[in-house]
């Protein structure tokens, strides 16, 4: 078979291919875009750096709450997160800064129904408070803006649990350590069964570490610190229920 011939054929299997293809992928792409209708996706902007600056600490509480409502209700929306994380790529002014437990149950973002460029997450187990996350902090709120920042707990918390249990283990160690003092004192004023089995007692302590988290911020930023004495920002805890999804907000 000649040179033409061979080109000839190659060119009839990139045909053939094609055809059989193209209607498939078409369907496919076809079916995505029916999904969900155009009329249901929420379009919205991210947020500008002077949309920003009219919020106040207060405003951004009541829009986590709202969104969170929200998410309980089952009542969300499809966001147009492609044109979002295109709109983002130059520059972010998040509305508050959530320092939220590692664990896979608590999806930040949809549990306050905020979308691309609407907060910043800092995930670590236990929501501890170390000088990184401190730095997070301080960057989301002195650098760029945010208005609010919500230590979010969680029920059931596996930190929480294996910091009663004294694990041992690796980095983790050290880890635990920092939540020991929410042990010790959920343990003083807590009276009946002091163990990780005791749904109570594991509650009572995440309550204490969170507490504890938000004094620490305020102790160990003085940038935070000043800037929440100065209305700037609220420094708030708050707890996720696993069975509602509801996130109750400390007083």
């Amino acid at each position: 078979m000649n040179m033409r011939n061979l080109n000839l054929l190659f060119l009839c299997v990139l045909v053939i291919t094609a055809c059989n293809e193209s209607p498939n992928r078409q369907a496919v792409e076809h079916s995505d875009m029916e999904q969900v209708p155009k009329k249901d996706i929420l379009v919205n902007t991210v947020l500008t750096a002077d949309e920003q600056a009219k919020l106040s600490p207060a405003d951004v509480i009541r829009i986590l709450k709202e969104g969170n409502d929200e998410f309980v209700n089952d009542n969300l929306t499809v966001r147009n997160n492609s044109e979002r994380v295109r709109d983002a790529a130059m520059g972010q002014y998040p509305k508050a800064v959530i320092l939220s437990c590692l664990d896979s149950r608590v999806p930040v973002e949809d549990i306050f129904h905020r979308g691309i460029g609407d907060i910043f997450v800092a995930r670590v187990a236990g929501n501890i408070v170390n000088p990184d996350i401190l730095g997070s902090l301080e960057y989301a709120c002195k650098v760029s803006g945010s208005k609010a920042v919500v230590v979010l707990g969680h029920e059931y918390c596996g930190a929480i649990k294996s910091a009663i249990d004294d694990v041992e283990l690796g980095n983790i160690t050290t880890l635990l350590a920092k939540i020991k003092p929410a042990v010790t004192e959920a343990a003083n004023r807590y009276e009946g069964e002091k163990t990780s089995s005791n749904p109570e007692f594991v509650e009572e302590v995440c309550h204490h570490n969170i507490e504890l988290g938000v004094q620490e911020i305020r102790d160990k930023s003085p940038i935070l610190k000043e800037m929440e004495d100065n209305g700037e920002i609220v420094i708030v805890g708050a707890v996720y229920n696993m069975h509602t999804g509801k996130v109750d907000f400390f007083d």
